[in-house]
């Protein structure tokens, strides 16, 4: 049995083109409420939380968990990548015994449509590529998530299967980072 990837967290700040992933700070705490309380961001992720109740229950640096990345842009948060264990019990499987990393993402809607989500994902991918070699990462999305489809697609994610859940058809599919070659 293959045991699910792991890593050493956090990792040293990763600069892209335009972006820095970094751990969360306590000044990323406004941006944590707004994208929880977006109900643009949250439209297929169940819904916007009330933001009185995020304002008393998101911690003063919140999101500080392994494989949660801040997205940076000019010094200030503009979303979220994710690495983190799919539940093996839920839909959507890269092994037979469930479980896999998977890639998450959120953006505040003033950074949608500029390449931003596109940019941090490959560059979260890299780095795990280069901090479990080898290991297929997961990504569900629903199907009615154009935005969030063509992403997957462009990130070279492939269809797994397809599935119902929160009420809505999912789309899960599979990133297999490529075999560096030899010289």
């Amino acid at each position: 049995m293959t045991e699910p990837a792991s890593f050493s967290w956090p990792p040293a700040p990763i600069g892209t083109a335009r972006l820095v992933l970094r751990e969360s700070e306590a000044r990323d705490r406004a941006a944590f409420v707004e994208l929880f309380a977006s109900p643009k961001v949250r439209a297929h992720l169940g819904g916007p939380h009330a933001r009185e109740e995020l304002e008393r229950a998101v911690p003063e640096v919140p999101g500080r968990r392994p494989g949660l990345f801040v997205v940076e842009l000019d010094g200030a948060m503009i979303g979220t990548v994710t690495l983190e264990q799919r539940d093996a019990e839920r839909p959507g499987r890269l092994r037979p015994e469930g479980g896999c990393t998977e890639l998450g993402y959120m953006f505040l809607p003033e950074a949608w449509g500029s390449g931003y989500a596109a940019e941090a994902c490959a560059a979260a991918l890299d780095w795990f590529a280069a901090a479990c070699p080898g290991e297929p990462v997961g990504v569900c999305t629903q199907l009615a998530n154009a935005p969030s489809m063509r992403l997957a697609l462009k990130l070279g994610f492939t269809e797994v299967t397809r599935f119902e859940e929160f009420g809505a058809e999912q789309w899960f599919g599979a990133w297999r980072p490529v075999a560096p070659r030899l010289r």
